[in-house]
Parts: structure tokens; C-alpha cells; sequence
């Protein structure tokens, strides 16, 4: 049993051991970039109200509406994970979401303009957040 401690404690495992009491701020930093990308697409949607409500989309058709209804929903999910309340969810929008916006990114490229990839990054991070909880100085629901 000496010989295995022994080991573990040569071979850290860990480089840095002495940081594992902040892992509970891990969270926290995932749910603050989350939020601001959430927040900051709520920004470009505004920006390009024209744009989004002009374009015709399949079963909710077209019109300025689309763009506020975009804009809310993207600076409501990003206020929420950004200050942490409701984080799960928060999380469940954003996954929401940003596999809206997987699945139609390459279709309409003036509404939906992140790349395939950051939209699974976004679905990988909320799924994260939805499992492991909001971190700390967040208000939610407890696991």
C-alpha cells in the first residue's frame, strides 16, 4: 500500500493539486463565455433586424417579428446564463438553440452566421451546464 502512495505522490498525477479547491469556479467560467456568446448573438440579431426579418422561413413564414422574437430569446438565455439564474433551464434553451442553429446555418446564412462547429461547442457546453450545474454565485435549482 506504501508503494502505491508512493508512486502516486512521485508521479503526480496532477501538476498542480494545490488549484483542485477552485475546481467549483469551472462552471462559473463556462456559464459567463456561454452567456456572453449567447448575449452577443442577441446583439447581432438586432443589428441585422432587416435582414432576419426578410428572409421567409418555412412554417412561421416572414416579417419583423422573427427578429424580436430572436433577439429576446437570445438575450434572455444569455442574461440568465451570464448572472446564473435558472442556469439548467437556461442551458435547456440553449441547447435548444444552438441546435436550431446546427441544423440551419447552412441555409440561411444571414440569420444563423456561426460556423457548424460553434454551434456544437454551444450544444457540448449547455449540455455540460444542464449536467454539472451552474457553479458558484449562480441561483438555481439544486442537483
Amino acid at each position: 500500500c506504501n508503494a502505491s502512495s508512493a508512486k502516486a505522490k512521485d508521479g503526480m498525477l496532477n501538476p498542480f493539486p494545490e488549484l483542485l479547491w477552485l475546481g467549483f469556479f469551472a462552471p462559473t467560467i463556462i456559464r459567463i463565455v456561454a452567456g456572453g456568446i449567447f448575449l452577443y448573438t442577441g446583439y447581432i440579431c438586432w443589428q441585422r433586424q432587416g435582414t432576419i426579418g426578410a428572409t421567409r422561413f418555412p412554417i412561421i413564414g416572414h416579417g419583423g417579428w422573427v427578429a424580436w422574437v430572436a433577439i429576446v430569446f437570445y438575450i434572455a438565455t444569455g442574461a440568465m446564463l451570464f448572472l446564473g439564474y435558472y442556469t439548467q433551464y437556461a442551458a435547456l434553451l440553449g441547447m435548444a438553440g444552438s441546435l436550431k442553429g446546427l441544423l440551419l446555418a447552412g441555409r440561411y446564412k444571414g440569420v444563423f452566421f456561426y460556423q457548424r462547429s460553434t454551434y456544437i461547442l454551444l450544444f457540448a457546453i449547455c449540455a455540460s451546464l444542464l449536467l454539472s450545474g451552474a457553479g458558484a454565485y449562480a441561483f438555481d435549482l439544486p442537483l
